[in-house]
């Protein structure tokens, strides 16, 4: 009979089989009542699974990660219950849990809009206080396919019969609605207590343009009122930081049609990306680095020596010239192995840090683009450290340090790590896996930082760990990368001659720390909201006068800032100050110098800042001196704020 060991190391023996629940029952009635599922081993299941033998139990409620993943996987079958109920001739699909909520999607040619969808809340209202039981039984594969076909679910009988002959699937039905389903679910519809839906769309069947088109219904849900409101608070601020409206509202760049997925830089958004882009290229320098620059296109052998032929041909722009096949290089790391191959390389050579800002395309899927943050063209800050598997730990200590300097430079001190192992499809022996795993997790456990694991994850070549900035919506972006590679070195031919005169094969660390110049400026973008700290500001300074008796002063005020290295505007346009000061805020100009007959006899500037701070008047010096002081601070001290 089951002993089940609990989380504490308590051990409760039962001379019976023992359900999910009947253990939280013996452990307390807070407990039980609370109790949404349970963790045996990895596999988390229903509060009604049965334990038969020995095993160690976590009690899983709403306050854990598990949990509130339950709760949106039954989230998404109270939806399709509330949409069958309403409208009978839809059909479900399938209703996955996604990144902050759920979907399910529905074939239902009349289709469904926004204003459907108070409608269908409504009704999931009414079906959680009917507080219906959650029962979950097993089917025979043929019988299942019967079943639903019976019900007029033929979109559920296609996806069982695609499941092999024998199999006995699992069925989940709360009060008249049942559908196909892994599981777990919550007891019953009582605990989904907060939960809204928040747009309507179209997807295909399959994910397939050949297909119908279904009806997907997003949603989210919480734990709790207060979790819920949060999360809509999260959205509406983030509507209001779209990285695609502001930069419009800036002019800072655009995109259009005929260059999808590919950005057209404006000159306040190429200032903004090139004081970034000269910005790093110093902390890199600074760091040991030597910038390279290798080509756009490459011949097609040279990828298939790296191994990225047969990876990535589908999100490479392929061209053909004399016969030969050419890529558009989709990422940089086989151009910067034939840089370090030329000539010979000593031991006392390394570590080669070779950088670039590399120009790079993908193939993305137009349905993914996404503003700045996902496109087919984008600029890595990338690099490749060749060096010897004794040096492999300092170097990737050295980049974290690297990394962490510049985004606290950028006003991120929150940085996460996940750590990614081997993927099922790779290059490599398992021994060449193992040491490579080995060196980056110690690196992780020594640098203090917060991480978790990501197993199956790593690039085909080697193990990774990505950086993870929080915003101040506490939203991650994935930005930074650090690779260990021992792989690409010698299917390129990459040598050295170690200490005893004898040829050996480089590591090789990829690594960046934006990612993408792009998707950077978009997440710096939304991150401020436009106001960036002053040393990105695209136009650092506005000069507004009151009057022409003042514009020859106001220039010449330009000229001397221009001078000391700010990016200055001028508006000498004959408008109210107040309306002036409105645009130029609504520009997100940090500071604007507004000149009058007092400054103009008195050789001052009055100054006021973006936030509606008066600063009062002051001499041009005394200005400048305050400039340069907030801009050698850089963002160290906004902590993330605006």
């Amino acid at each position: 009979m089951p002993v089940i060991v609990l989380p504490d190391g308590t051990q409760k023996p039962f001379d019976h089989p023992v359900t999910v629940q009947q253990v939280a029952e013996s452990i307390g009635a807070g407990l039980a009542k609370a109790a949404i599922a349970g963790q045996i081993g990895d596999l988390v299941v229903d509060t009604s699974y049965e334990i038969s033998k020995d095993a160690q139990l976590r009690i899983i409620t709403e306050k854990d990660a598990a949990g509130l993943e339950v709760i949106r996987h039954s989230t998404a079958h109270l939806l399709a219950q509330a949409v069958q109920r309403l409208y009978p001739k839809a059909q479900v699909t399938i209703g996955p849990v996604i990144e902050d909520g759920f979907y399910y999607d529905f074939s239902y040619p009349p289709g469904f809009s926004f204003d459907d969808l108070a409608a269908i809340e409504a009704e999931m209202e009414k079906i959680v206080q009917e507080a219906l039981p959650v029962m979950r039984t097993t089917m025979a594969r043929n019988e299942a396919i019967q079943f639903f076909l019976q019900k007029g679910e033929t979109y559920k009988a296609q996806i069982i019969q695609e499941i092999p002959e024998g199999e006995l699937l699992s069925l989940y039905t709360q009060g008249e609605f049942t559908d196909l389903c892994r599981g777990p679910h919550v007891p019953n519809t009582r605990f989904l207590k907060a939960f809204k839906l928040t747009k309507v769309a179209g997807a295909y069947w399959r994910g397939d343009a050949k297909n119908e088109m279904l009806q997907r219904i997003y949603g989210t849900a919480w734990p709790d009122k207060k979790q819920l409101d949060a999360y809509l608070h999260r959205i509406e601020e983030a509507i209001k930081r779209d990285h695609r409206k502001i930069g419009q509202q800036m002019d800072l760049f655009h995109l259009q049609k005929e260059a999808p997925g590919m950005v057209f830089w404006h000159p306040k958004g190429w200032a903004l990306y090139q004081v970034i882009e000269q910005y790093i290229r110093q902390m890199i320098k600074t760091d040991g680095y030597q910038e390279i620059k290798t080509p756009m296109i490459l011949d097609r052998s040279l990828w298939e020596k790296s191994g990225h032929w047969d990876k990535f041909q589908s999100e490479m722009f392929i061209t053909e010239s004399e016969g030969h096949d050419f890529a558009v290089k989709p990422m940089n790391c086989p151009g910067h192995v034939q840089v370090f191959n030329q000539g010979i390389k000593s031991y006392r050579d390394l570590p080669l840090r070779l950088a670039e800002f590399g120009s790079c395309h993908r193939n993305e899927l137009s349905g993914a683009l996404h503003g700045l943050m996902r496109v087919r063209h984008f600029v890595q800050d990338d690099a490749h450290i060749f060096c010897m598997e004794s040096q492999v730990e300092s170097e990737a200590a050295q980049f974290i340090n690297l990394l962490l300097k510049v985004y606290a430079d950028f006003g991120f001190s929150d940085v996460s790590v996940r750590f990614s192992t081997r993927p099922a499809e790779r290059v490599g022996s398992d021994a060449l896996w193992d040491k490579a795993e080995g060196a980056l997790q110690a690196v992780i456990e020594k640098s203090g930082l917060n991480w978790t694991l990501e197993p199956g994850d790593g690039a085909f070549y080697g193990p990774k760990i990505s950086f993870y900035l929080h915003d101040c919506l506490n939203r991650t972006w994935q930005c930074g990368t650090l690779q260990l590679d021992f792989s690409m070195p010698e299917r390129l031919g990459a040598t050295y001659i170690d200490e005893q005169g004898q040829k050996q094969v480089p590591v090789m660390l990829h690594r960046a720390i934006t990612g993408s110049l792009e998707r950077f400026i978009g997440v710096l973008t939304e991150h401020y909201a436009g106001s960036y700290p002053l040393w990105l500001a695209p136009i650092q300074v506005s000069i507004l006068n009151l009057s022409l008796d003042q514009a020859d002063y106001a220039q010449e005020i330009a000229k001397t800032l221009q001078e000391q290295g700010f990016r200055v505007t001028i508006d000498l346009r004959n408008e109210k100050i107040g309306f002036k000061i409105r645009e130029h805020t609504l520009q997100h100009v940090p500071y604007m110098v507004i000149v009058g007959k007092k400054e103009l006899e008195n050789k001052q500037v009055a100054v006021r800042k973006r936030e509606g701070e008066d600063l009062g008047a002051m001499t041009l010096s005394a200005f400048i001196e305050q400039l340069q002081q907030e801009v050698a601070r850089r963002s160290r001290l906004a902590n993330g704020s605006n």
